[in-house]
C-alpha cells in the first residue's frame, strides 16, 4: 500500500492480514526494514569507560569476600556496557573482565569453546597452565587460551594480582556454539619455568619449527612485553630517521599474530598494542565492528562518538561499531586493543572510514 488514505474496509482487511501474520509467527519486511537494513550500523552498545581506580578496589574487595573454586570457577568481574542492559558484555561480541587472584590462590582447570586471552597491566607471580604447559604472567604480557584448551591459574606469591580477561563469549552465545568442561580439581603442574615450552619452540622471530605438530590455534601462548616494547620503540625511532613503519605520524602499532600462519593470534579476536609519542594524535576513524582498549601506560584524551574521556594507566574503554574514535596525548600513551575484526573479515563485512581523509576504504 503506497497511499496513506485507505477505506474502512481496507483497514479491516489489513488488520486481519497482520493478525494472520502474528498468529503464524511472521513479520512483514516493510515494517522492519529500517532496523534490519540501516544505512549504517546502529549499535545498541554505547561508548563506555571503566576507570582502573574504580575497578581495582572492587576486585580487591571481591578477593576478600568471594572464594575461587568450583561453582564460580574464576573471580572475574565483567565490564557491562550501559547500552546492553541485562548482559555482562562490553560490546555485542566482546567480553572484558577484571580477574583477581589472591596470594597463593589457585583457580582450577576447565576448558570451553570460547576463545580467551589475558593482558597484564601490572604485577607478576601468577602462572597459567595451558594444556599442562606452565606460562608465566608478567607486566605487559599477552597470554592466550584458545578454545577448548584446558587452563588453570595459580599465584605463587604472597601478593594478589589482577589482569584483563578478554573473550568472545557474546559471539559464541549468539551462535549457540558454547561447550564447557571441568578439568581436574588439583593443579596439573606446579612448575614455574621462566620460559614455557611453547615459547621455547615457537618464540623465535621469523623461525618456524619444521618438526612441530600442526595445531588449529596459535601454538605460541605468550607474547612478552620486552618484544612488544622493542618493536614499538623501533617504529618510532625509524620514523625519526625518515623511514616507513608507523601507521600515521607519531603512532606505532603492532599486531599479535599466529607464528604458524601469520594470521591473527586468535581466530575471533584481534589483539594489538598501540603507542603514541608525546604530542601525537590519531586520525578520526570509524570501523565496522567493535573494540575494547586498555591504557597500559601514559595519559591521554579519547573521543568516542559524542563522549570524551581523560584516561590513564589501567583505564578501559569500549568503542561500538562505526563510532568515530580519536586519541590524543601530550605525555605519550601505550594502549592494548582487542576487537572482533577477524570475524568481520571472515564474513566480508570489513569497512573503515578515515573521516578527515574525505574518503572511505571498504573491503567486500
Amino acid at each position: 500500500m503506497t497511499s496513506t488514505e485507505i477505506t474502512p474496509e481496507e483497514k479491516e482487511q489489513l488488520e486481519e492480514l497482520y493478525a494472520g501474520f502474528a498468529a503464524a509467527h511472521m513479520t512483514p519486511l516493510w515494517t522492519q526494514i529500517g532496523d534490519l537494513m540501516p544505512s549504517s550500523p546502529r549499535p545498541a552498545a554505547v561508548p563506555a569507560l571503566w576507570r582502573w581506580s574504580t575497578l581495582l578496589p572492587l576486585a580487591e574487595r571481591a578477593g576478600e569476600l568471594v572464594p575461587v573454586g568450583r561453582g564460580g570457577e574464576r573471580r572475574a568481574i565483567a565490564l557491562a556496557n550501559p547500552g546492553l542492559p541485562g548482559t555482562p558484555y562490553a560490546t555485542p561480541t566482546l567480553w572484558a573482565a577484571i580477574q583477581y587472584l589472591g596470594p597463593r590462590e589457585e583457580a582450577p582447570a576447565h576448558r570451553h569453546t570460547q576463545t580467551a586471552f589475558r593482558f597484564v597491566v601490572d604485577g607478576e607471580g601468577v602462572w597459567t597452565n595451558v594444556e599442562g604447559d606452565p606460562v608465566a604472567m608478567r607486566r605487559g604480557d599477552l597470554l592466550l587460551t584458545p578454545g577448548m584448551h584446558f587452563h588453570e591459574h595459580h599465584n605463587t606469591t604472597d601478593h594478589p594480582m589482577a589482569w584483563l580477561d578478554g573473550l568472545d563469549i557474546p559471539l559464541v552465545r549468539q551462535l549457540d556454539g558454547g561447550f564447557f568442561e571441568f578439568g581436574p580439581d588439583e593443579l596439573g603442574t606446579r612448575e614455574t619455568p621462566v620460559t614455557s615450552r611453547n615459547e621455547r619452540l615457537w618464540g623465535h622471530p621469523g623461525l618456524t619449527p619444521v618438526g612441530a605438530p600442526a595445531t588449529p590455534a596459535s601454538p605460541l601462548k605468550a607474547y612478552r612485553w620486552e618484544h612488544t616494547d622493542a618493536a614499538l620503540r623501533a617504529q618510532l625511532e625509524l620514523e625519526q630517521e625518515g623511514q616507513p613503519g608507523v601507521v600515521e605520524p607519531g603512532h606505532a602499532v603492532v599486531r599479535f599474530t599466529n607464528p604458524a600462519t601469520a594470521g591473527d593470534c586468535l581466530a575471533t579476536i584481534r589483539c594489538e598494542m598501540h603507542r603514541l609519542r608525546p604530542g601525537a594524535h590519531t586520525a578520526t576513524t570509524r570501523t565496522a565492528g567493535s573494540s575494547v582498549w586498555q591504557v597500559f601506560e601514559g595519559t591521554g584524551s579519547v573521543s568516542v562518538g559524542d563522549e570524551t574521556y581523560d584516561v590513564a594507566d589501567g583505564d578501559v574503554f569500549a568503542v561500538p561499531s562505526w563510532a568515530p574514535l580519536t586519541i590524543r596525548t601530550d605525555a605519550g600513551l601505550d594502549a592494548f586493543r582487542f576487537s572482533d575484526e577477524p570475524v568481520f573479515e571472515a564474513l566480508g563485512l570489513t569497512r573503515t572510514s578515515l573521516e578527515d581523509a574525505s574518503r572511505e576504504d571498504a573491503q567486500a
